[in-house]
């Protein structure tokens, strides 16, 4: 694949302000990178916290390119890169943190450790839209939780990006999965194969309902807040609760009461320290072979969005009004 030597990008020179579409030099690549042209940017609730500054911890200084997911095409590999060669298909979370050059631009540099090549029977957004979310989820489920078959999950936020995607993960790894959210999310959680729990229900009223009184194996909080706190009250006795949003205070007492364990997730930590980029490309390569086999879809919202208009698609997910996954078509 040939490539310019300018590109076209979306640049956040201020927070609150929508990105301004700027002609910028294509980047260079180092040994252990790949060029990807960007065919598709995923959008994630992170993305509007870097855009309104409220996200200290991604470490992300302006001006900035954002965009933390892609889908795209190999253009150039460096010299110590294996894996991949120009044309191949790839997605991963690869940029949009720490300084590094996100997604909304229509090339990318990218440590080809972050990458994986992309779901034959998923097309270039359905791709984009998975990287944060399938990291997070399996960190949670597989690499802290240690989900094994047969066990008992409950997902507190079942429809959202990560959420649907854990139940898809935990049952592709033969758990029983339950859900929590609101009544009109009920047919999103139980298209996706999990037993739906109304989020206002006391947490003593669906433990007793689903586990017998006995409590769950693994709980996965996707909310945090009050939902932590619950998700203590929800484990069973040595069991595991794992949180994505574990960043309040909390009374860790009903969790020793029950000898359970807790895990944090914090997806961002390859991109900003570098260690562990390795592990995001293999649970990229994993997701592949369950979407590959039928057992990860990604729900993606069908309004179409380009580096024009990113901040439309910002606005959608900061009123709560995105139904699925946004993506950005470059």
């Amino acid at each position: 694949m040939t490539t310019q030597s300018t590109m076209r990008a979306a640049v956040l020179e201020a927070h609150n302000v929508p990105p301004r579409l700027s002609t910028i030099s294509t980047p260079e690549i180092g040994p252990r990178d790949v060029l990807v042209r960007v065919r598709a940017s995923g959008v994630n609730p992170l993305d509007t916290k870097i855009h309104a500054g409220t996200a200290v911890h991604a470490r992300h200084p302006l001006p900035a390119i954002p965009g933390i997911d892609l889908a795209g095409i190999v253009a150039r590999s460096g010299p110590e890169v294996t894996r991949f060669k120009p044309g191949d298909e790839v997605y991963g979370m690869t940029g949009g943190v720490g300084g590094v050059q996100g997604s909304l631009a229509e090339f990318a540099a990218v440590d080809a450790d972050l990458l994986a090549l992309k779901p034959a029977n998923l097309s270039m957004r359905e791709a984009a839209a998975l990287p944060l979310i399938v990291i997070t989820a399996w960190e949670g489920l597989i690499d802290r939780a240690g989900l094994k078959a047969g066990q008992r999950v409950l997902i507190h936020g079942g429809a959202g990006g990560v959420g649907h995607v854990a139940i898809q993960i935990a049952r592709a790894f033969g758990a029983s999965v339950f859900a929590t959210g609101s009544a009109s999310q009920r047919a999103t959680i139980e298209g996706f194969g999990a037993v739906f729990i109304d989020r206002d229900s006391p947490v003593d009223a669906y433990v007793a309902q689903h586990s017998g009184g006995r409590g769950f194996d693994v709980v996965y909080d996707t909310v945090g807040g009050k939902v932590l706190d619950a998700s203590f009250h929800a484990v069973r006795r040595f069991g595991h609760v794992v949180s994505a949003l574990g960043w309040g205070t909390h009374a860790l007492a009903p969790l020793s009461f029950r000898a359970a364990t807790y895990s944090g997730v914090f997806t961002l930590l390859p991109l900003l320290s570098g260690e562990g980029r390795a592990h995001h490309g293999e649970i990229m390569t994993e997701a592949t072979r369950l979407a590959e086999a039928g057992k990860l879809v990604p729900l993606v919202d069908a309004r179409r969005f380009t580096l024009e208009n990113v901040g439309e698609a910002y606005a959608l997910i900061r009123d709560h009004a995105a139904k699925g996954k946004l993506v950005v078509d470059v």
